[in-house]
């Protein structure tokens, strides 16, 4: 080829290659054209579905499109998180994820899809201690008195959570391991319902969102005795935590964050991850969660990758000392 023909074919390629990025950054500058689906593949009423609503309703201002939240919840976010996983990489389809999904990848390595293979992490949003209540029928006014009934009647109180691998299953799964305990999990397909049944007396204990179930321990409704962080939660200061109060190093909680398909164009996943920081940066925004039990997190797309692959590898290690089962 001589080097007047080299040449050109050079500018040529470099001319199809300002075209490709012009039009990914057309593509880009002009999303979202239409509505955003935000899918929880959780239950009304539980914090996932709770903050894809905070962060859709401030999407939208941001974006000046609809931002619709959809929740499929069931077999512990396998079937919402598969809807996603099979939708088109176009930004229009998002998942509102939790640790739960970071659980699942060791706990259940037979579902149809694996999270870091088929998603990429846009922005987490935030994190919130846990609760461990009780009924009030429960003869256990302290997190002591409950480890020595748990140890003198085994296997006779039961616990509830959201369903299998979900944050509220695995801190029970962590406190029986660590408090050398016998007590039986109930799983319910959503938080709402195995809340219900707390209150209701037909379960003896749960780990809930400290955000979702600090007004219901202040109303009477259940009895708390202690709350997962390693120190005393901002909202719930009389309540000691499982670390101080009779099981040490003892730390769970709950944190939630945004993932899309894996091959959705880079520039919408940037372009996501920063509306999202914008969103939990805001000093309302802070204020009102401070005040709900909830911390905000903040991470570049590159540092969401990086920790959801060391939360994988963390709760690998904690599955395969508590034991827990997928059944």
């Amino acid at each position: 080829m001589s080097f007047v023909r080299y040449v050109r074919s050079a500018f040529q390629l470099l001319g199809a290659a300002a075209l490709g990025l012009g039009s990914a950054a057309a593509q880009a500058g002009a999303y979202p054209e239409r509505a955003v689906t935000i899918v929880v593949p959780f239950a009304a009423g539980g914090p996932a579905d709770i903050y894809a609503r905070f962060v859709a309703a401030r999407l939208q201002d941001e974006f000046k499109q609809p931002f619709v939240v959809d929740d499929k919840p069931g077999a512990g976010s396998i079937i919402g998180t598969n809807v996603v996983a099979q939708s088109k990489p176009d930004g229009y389809t998002l998942l509102m994820m939790s640790n739960t999904h970071t659980v699942n990848e060791t706990l259940m390595p037979d579902k149809p899809f694996q999270l870091m293979r088929d998603f990429v992490g846009i922005a987490p949003i935030n994190a919130s201690d846990l609760m461990l209540v009780v009924h009030p029928s429960v003869a256990a006014r302290t997190l002591p008195e409950l480890i020595a009934y748990a140890k003198a009647h085994p296997g006779q109180l039961t616990f509830a959570s959201s369903g299998i691998g979900t944050p509220y299953h695995m801190a029970g799964e962590l406190f029986k391991h660590m408090a050398g305990i016998d007590i039986r999990h109930i799983p319910y397909k959503g938080s709402s319902g195995a809340r219900t049944d707390v209150i209701g007396g037909q379960v003896d204990m749960m780990f809930d969102a400290v955000t979702t179930m600090a007004p219901l321990a202040k109303a009477g409704k259940v009895r708390a005795l202690a709350t997962s962080g390693l120190e005393r939660n901002a909202i719930t200061p009389d309540v000691p935590t499982l670390n101080e109060a009779g099981v040490p190093k003892y730390e769970a909680t709950i944190w939630l964050g945004l993932m899309a398909p894996r091959a959705t164009p880079p520039a919408i996943v940037e372009a996501l991850n920063a509306a999202v920081r914008r969103i939990v940066a805001r000093p309302d925004v802070q204020a009102l969660w401070r005040q709900q039990g909830a911390v905000p997190m903040s991470m570049g797309v590159a540092d969401f990758d990086r920790y959801l692959r060391a939360d994988i590898a963390k709760w690998a290690a904690i599955v395969k000392l508590s034991g827990a089962k997928a059944h």
